[in-house]
This record gives C-alpha cells, structure tokens and sequence, in this order.
C-alpha cells in the first residue's frame, strides 16, 4: 500500500509536457491554417454581395446609396453616444476650453499655426489631435489626414502631422522615424498645410494618446476588440464613427470652407479615407494610397500571405452584403484617387485591378468616370513624396 502510494506521488510530480510543448503540437486533422478556414474558398463562392450597384434590385442610384450606406451603418453596430453640441466659437489661447474644443498648445511654422486640441468625439471620450491652419485669411480648404496601422501603434496622428516641439522627445524621435519609413521623411499633414489646406488628424482608437495603458502591443488589439464587442460595438466601426464626427468638427470650424473639404490616408488610413467619403456628406473629394482590393483575393489562399490586418477594417457581416470597392463606390459620383503599389505585398495586383474594374463601373454607370482615378506605380507599400505631390495635385483640383 505504501509502495502505491509512493508510485502515485512520484507520477503526481513527475514532469509534465509544458506549455510550449503543447504549442509546438500539431494534430492530423484540423479546421484552420494561416489565419484562415480551411473552407475559405467555399466561403468565398457563397458571397454574391446581393446588396452591390447592379446586383440590388434597387436601380435609382440615390435610393440605391442610401439603402446601402444603412446596411453598412447597420453592421457597424452601435454607434458611440454623439458629443455635446458644437457651437461655431472655439478656444484661441492655450488652456482655454470652448465648445468646439480645448487648445492645449500651438506654434507657428512655416506658412501656418500647428495646434494640438483636444475634441469630444463622443459623450465617452476626448481625443486628442492635430490641427494645422494656414497664415492668410480663410476660409480654406481641408483635408481629415488619417494615419495608418503599420501594426505599430505607439504613435497615430503623429504619422500625418509633425508634432509640435513640446511633445516628449520619444515621441518625436519615433515620429520622425515612421516619417521615414513609410512616407519618405516628410509629413504628409505639414506638406499639404504649407499649400493652403487646414489639416486635421486625430488618433484612432488604440493609436497614440488613445492606447493601452501597459503600453502599445498589436497582440492585444484582436483581444480587446473582441472584449469591446461583448459591450456590442465593434473597434473598426469607432474608428469609422470617430472619422465622421472629427470631419463634421473640421467643417464647424470658422476657417474652413465647408464645401471643400477632402480626406486622405495611406495603408489602413487609405481604408479608412475611402470608408469616409463613401459615408459622409462633408467630404467632397478622398484620395486612397496602397489599400484596395476585392476579398476574393484578400482572403483566399491563393498567395503566401493572407489577411492579417483582424479587427481593424472589420464590420460584422458586411461582407456578405457588399465587398471593399462595393462600399467605397458608395463615394460616387464625388472625385477620388486610387493610388495601390505593384510592389505591395499585401495588396496584389489582380485583386487591386478587381476592384478597381468594380469600382469604374459604377462611375460610369452615373456618367461620372472622369472623377474616379485609379493608378497602378511601381511601389511598396508606401507613400512616397512623388505619391503625396499627386495627392496635393488632386484636391488642388478637386477642391
């Protein structure tokens, strides 16, 4: 008996297979492989996006973009509670609060004042952002500039807008560093300020001075959205709701016309200037570098990599109803550039021409094609300086 009972001790504490051990295991059957299911391509033959212009039974266009603009705000889930009503007063010296918003600092550059303020977006949150407005006498054009993912989350307006001088010097260095790597060591904000547009630009959810409090970890990003949809909201569509309610504040504010107003980003800010002016009136005219594609392509295993950008450009269900170039055509018949790499790897040409197709046939379809630019270059996945000067040309044009 004790002989047993030592026997049972011993198998008690004996090792056991670790944790990591168990990671490295793999079974012979299974239901997911690189990030995707193994019934991807089923997936993808059920989804005719009945709701898409030309395959709705709806044939007045008008009546068609509302029907499905409801359907896009309708996966997004619940929308945050709006901010307090905005009064066309604002603060003009540092620490002063008005209703539109706080301005906290402001310097003078180079042809125009940066200010960095603080807005309601909602009745839950401030955000902190970037305001640049020309010297001169407005009102002027402006541009919402929206920063990109880059699975690196520490900093978000300050991708788009110089910071100001005062900012902690981590927070310049790795500014200018990102500048550097994805935007050719100019930023893009400040560039399009010095031309004559008021530049606004804000942190997404997540990015920023909108972070984590144990700082920016992309692997906790899918977990708390995933705990925010336990609440019913959806991460991807804040960020959407927070780019329309900062493009109404744009709109409010005294020096900006508010008939010319456009929107710009590059990467998952592209995503998210097109997912803009598809559903806002105040934007007239949006340009898009290096993110458009079809999910037939996105989301199939046909290249080595597959989707990965996860909660960030996600509506529950959407896809079932309408695919990417669908929605942003939602954006028709105003002005819009598309600019997408041949050397993206994470956009690949075929589905970026795809879309592209999709998206003329619809501009065309309401005698608007020469509005609609879409542009193949010979780049990564990048916005370099030729592709901002392109940019600047087009809303020197459109707006």
């Amino acid at each position: 008996m004790r002989f047993l009972t030592v026997l049972l001790l011993f198998s008690y504490l004996a090792p056991r297979t670790s944790c990591l051990e168990i990671k490295a295991q793999k079974r012979t059957k299974y239901e997911f492989s690189r990030n995707l299911p193994v019934y991807a391509d089923s997936l993808l033959k059920d989804m005719t996006f009945p709701m898409a212009w030309g395959n709705s039974p709806v044939t007045d266009f008008n009546a068609w973009r509302q029907t499905a603009r409801q359907k896009v705000f309708d996966c997004m889930l619940t929308p945050p509670p709006p901010p307090p009503p905005r009064l066309t007063s604002h603060a003009t010296t540092p620490g002063a609060s008005a209703p539109g918003y706080t301005l906290l600092h402001e310097e003078h550059r180079d042809g125009y004042t940066a200010r960095k303020i603080e807005i309601p977006l909602s009745r839950y949150y401030t955000v902190p952002a970037y305001l640049l407005i020309p010297d001169g006498k407005g009102p002027f054009p402006a541009v919402n500039a929206l920063h990109d993912h880059g699975a690196h989350l520490f900093i978000g307006k300050e991708k788009m807008i110089r910071p100001l001088a005062r900012e902690d010097s981590v927070v310049l260095r790795d500014a200018d560093e990102w500048a550097a790597q994805l935007y050719e060591g100019q930023f893009v904000g400040d560039y399009l300020a010095r031309h004559g547009f008021v530049v606004f630009s804000a942190d997404a959810p997540m990015w920023g001075e909108r972070g984590q409090q144990e700082g920016p970890r992309r692997d906790r990003y899918d977990m708390i959205a995933g705990n925010m949809m336990m609440y019913g909201i959806d991460l991807s569509a804040y960020m959407t709701y927070d780019d329309l309610s900062g493009t109404a504040f744009l709109a409010s504010l005294p020096e900006v016309d508010a008939t010319r107003i456009g929107c710009m980003g590059c990467s998952m800010g592209a995503y998210r200037a097109w997912m803009l002016a598809a559903l806002s009136d105040h934007v007239k005219a949006g340009a898009a570098v290096c993110w458009m594609t079809t999910t037939a392509d996105q989301m199939s295993f046909r290249y080595q990599r597959t989707e990965n950008g996860g909660f960030a450009n996600c509506f529950p269900g959407l896809r079932r109803w309408l695919d990417y170039p669908h929605v942003a055509s939602l954006a028709c018949p105003k002005p819009m550039l598309f600019i997408n790499g041949l050397q993206d790897k994470l956009f690949h040409e075929a589905g970026v021409r795809q879309a592209f197709s999709i998206m003329h046939d619809v501009w065309q379809s309401q005698g608007a094609d020469s509005l609609l630019e879409t542009e193949l270059w010979d780049i990564p996945h990048s916005c370099p300086l030729k592709a901002q000067e392109r940019v600047l040309q087009f809303f020197k044009k459109r707006l």
